[in-house]
Parts: structure tokens; C-alpha cells; sequence
């Protein structure tokens, strides 16, 4: 471990407070066996949940801009209902109807499931993953030949992109939507023990509606690597980092941490 990391395990450790408020930086889940749910009961938590992003639809006369036909493609990739909405709208003003034929490659049962919301789904051939986007990309690998439509937001990961474009498929990226930071202002005075991010855009839209934005005792949560940068990018403490070994989710890191700093065994 080099001096920078043990500076900076000792800092976590110098932080380490008791924790009685949340707040999530995503939708409130409608699950009512959420895990959130569970551990608010359990360790008798104020947990809040408010979108730090919200996504706006590009519109239809924007869209042209990108000279894209869509019916010249033979397979759409979905990697959240986020870009199955915003594809539809964008069918539907544009007056285009998928035929039954088109396949649809979705990242996870819960996007696939989705896609009933527009479509007859045993009319149709749906290929899905079972969670991550490499289970994805191992199905795409046996459909090689496709003519791929990948609907996706101005900011986005680049692992689809680069690996279809490095294993020569031929596909087009569509812009549909576009992440922007929400308005927030309303939680100028309002205090959390803990803030849990999902996504660099939810630092950058921390940053953006609060650029003198000072940590002091707040504990910042992280899920993912590219979150974890954002957040030390950004010259912010990271005190709880997701998933890990033995909490691949985000409550359990959190639970964790808790069980840590509110001294329970």
C-alpha cells in the first residue's frame, strides 16, 4: 500500500460517525421489500431518496439531425427502460413501426420484461442477459451478422461501443436522450450523515448545484469504479466504496459501514 492509500484509510477511519440519515441519490424503490426499506427498520434510519440526474427526450427534429434509419437496422440494444421509452416516443413522432421481425437485445429480464409495455414479447425475438453488460456482450458475440441500433443517452459508458466497433459489427449509436443535472436547490440547508452516488453524473450534478459544495463530516458512498473516480476526481472523500467481496450491493457496503461506525456487532 502506498503512502497516498494508507493517508487516505486513515482519513476514512478519522470520519467515522455515528450515521442516523441517508439520502439515496436515485428514485425511491417501489418494491416494498426493498433492502432500503430493511435497513431503515433495522438500524432506525431517515433514509431519503431524490434523483440527483433526470433524463430529457431529444426531440424528433433533433433527432433527423443525426440521419439515422432506424428500419435499416435488424436489432436494437437496450441496456435500461430509460432508452426503451425514449426509443418508442422517438417511433412514434417519427411514425415508425417495428417490424416483427426485428430482434431486441436487452441487458437484464427486467429490461426485457420492459419492453411488453410496446410490444407483444412472444411474437418477438428478445436475447437478454442476465445482468451485466458482459453477459450481454457474450450473446452478442453468437449474432455477429447483425445490423445493430444502440439507443443510448449523450453520456454513457463506452464498453458497448468499443467493443462492437473493435470486433468489427456494424452498428449505429442513437442518441435519444440526454442526462442532465436536476434542480436541487431546494436541499441548500439540509444535512445527511451519508449521500449515496450511482453515477459520475450525480457527482458532476452535486457539483453543479452546489459548486461550493463542502464535505465536512459527510460520508460519501460510491457503486461502481467509475463512480469511485468521479467522486475522488472531484476532491472528495470516499468513505464507502460498492460492491465489494463480501456486499456486492449498495446497502449491504452500507450496512457494513453502519455496523462499523454506530459500533454494532
Amino acid at each position: 500500500m502506498n503512502p497516498v492509500q494508507v493517508d487516505m484509510s486513515e482519513k476514512v477511519n478519522d470520519r467515522m460517525r455515528k450515521v442516523k440519515s441517508i439520502l439515496v441519490t436515485q428514485e425511491a424503490p417501489t418494491d416494498p421489500n426493498s433492502p432500503y426499506f430493511k435497513l431503515m427498520e433495522r438500524f432506525n434510519l431517515k433514509i431519503d431518496f431524490r434523483p440527483f440526474i433526470q433524463v430529457d427526450p431529444v426531440p424528433a427534429k433533433e433527432f433527423r439531425k443525426q440521419k439515422i434509419d432506424i428500419l435499416d437496422h435488424t436489432a436494437i440494444i437496450f441496456t435500461s427502460r430509460n432508452a426503451v421509452d425514449h426509443f418508442f416516443q422517438i417511433c412514434q413522432e417519427l411514425k415508425v413501426e417495428m417490424p416483427a421481425d426485428m430482434k431486441y437485445f436487452c441487458i437484464s429480464d427486467q429490461t426485457s420484461n420492459y419492453l411488453q409495455k410496446y410490444i407483444v414479447i412472444r411474437k418477438r425475438k428478445i436475447f437478454t442477459g442476465l445482468k451485466t453488460t458482459q453477459d450481454l456482450l457474450e450473446i452478442l458475440k453468437k449474432h455477429k451478422n447483425e445490423k445493430y441500433l444502440f439507443p443510448c443517452s449523450d453520456i454513457r459508458k463506452n464498453d458497448i461501443p468499443d467493443f462492437l466497433k473493435d470486433n468489427g459489427f456494424t452498428f449505429t449509436e442513437a442518441i435519444i436522450y440526454n442526462t442532465v443535472a436536476s434542480d436541487l436547490s431546494d436541499l441548500e440547508e439540509v444535512f445527511y450523515d451519508i449521500l449515496a452516488f450511482f453515477s459520475p453524473s450525480g457527482i458532476n450534478s452535486l457539483l453543479v448545484n452546489f459548486p461550493d459544495f463542502k464535505q465536512n463530516n459527510t460520508r460519501i458512498a460510491a457503486f461502481g469504479p467509475t463512480t469511485a473516480k468521479a467522486v475522488r476526481d472531484a476532491g472528495l472523500i470516499l468513505d464507502i466504496e460498492a460492491p465489494l467481496p463480501n456486499a456486492p450491493s449498495m446497502t449491504g457496503a452500507i450496512e457494513l459501514y453502519i455496523k462499523k461506525a454506530n459500533g454494532i456487532k
